[in-house]
């Protein structure tokens, strides 16, 4: 078994020449180190449905109720047509799915990681460029075009049964406006009861497929201002008043010096 390999950061700078170095790879954010790389669908089945066998039978019908009553919330129902599409849609509204939404930008992933750490979090760099053309060891036909879950079908045949050790990366064939803000795209493990790390061990190669930069608590201060400066914020990332209200949290922590020098004056006695 390959072993992911994990970088601990020494500080903001090191993170930003590191990623520099990684061109075309994926990247996901996560706010808490110690967590494996799993599916929200995962850890949900796994707290509360711990029958393994049951779990396609479970993760079918909670996408057909969806799309049986998503239809009223759409000006344009054919979205819940396409498999991968209606995912992203219950993903982006809190659904937990099998789908891991990775970034092309590693300052997008820092930030999703370090915006509400309490402690160490992580980013993950997946090599999508050597993935693109790999297959599994197990059976080399079945490469990213033979499992691609936008074909009908096949989502239900290569990934529902949680049965075959496949990794899927990319996109919806049409793209909302929060993965177009987030140069989103899809990571889609096979089997969703093992952590991405083990399921990527199927893909034989000596390249690094994965790799997890842990990001301390104390560089946090530093990132956060330096992304802010790049306009990453909440505000960009989900275009809309949701957005805009979950970008009201960092502006309770970043206040100009000029700002605060003031509010004193103003403060002091006359």
């Amino acid at each position: 078994m390959r072993t992911m390999r994990e970088i601990v950061m020494s500080n903001w700078s090191e993170f930003v020449r590191r990623v520099d170095e990684l061109e075309g790879w994926a990247f996901r954010g996560e706010s808490e180190a110690a967590w494996p790389l799993q599916t929200a669908l995962a850890r949900r089945l796994s707290a509360y449905c711990p029958d393994k066998t049951l779990w396609p039978l479970r993760e079918t019908r909670a996408l057909r109720v969806f799309r049986r009553k998503g239809h009223i919330h759409l000006n344009d129902s054919s979205t819940l047509r396409d498999d991968l599409r209606t995912l992203a849609l219950m993903q982006h509204h809190g659904a937990p799915t099998r789908l891991l939404d990775f970034t092309k930008s590693a300052f997008v992933a820092a930030f999703f990681a370090l915006e509400s750490a309490l402690g160490d979090s992580a980013v993950y760099a997946l090599n999508t460029p050597l993935l693109w053309g790999l297959a599994p060891a197990f059976n080399p036909a079945l490469t990213r075009d033979r499992i691609d879950p936008r074909v009908p079908g096949h989502f239900d045949k290569y990934f529902v049964n949680n049965e075959f050790p496949v990794v899927w990366v990319g996109e919806p064939l049409e793209m909302d406006r929060r993965l177009i803000a987030q140069s989103g795209l899809f990571v889609i493990p096979g089997q969703i009861d093992r952590p991405l790390s083990e399921v990527l061990d199927s893909y034989q190669t000596d390249a690094e497929l994965l790799v997890k930069y842990v990001l301390p608590q104390s560089i946090r201060d530093e990132a956060m201002k330096s992304l802010y400066r790049m306009n990453i914020t909440q505000a960009t990332l989900l275009p809309d008043l949701e957005g805009l209200a979950r970008a009201s949290a960092y502006e309770l922590e970043v206040v100009w010096e000029s700002l605060v020098e003031d509010f004193r004056k103003q403060a002091r006695p006359q």
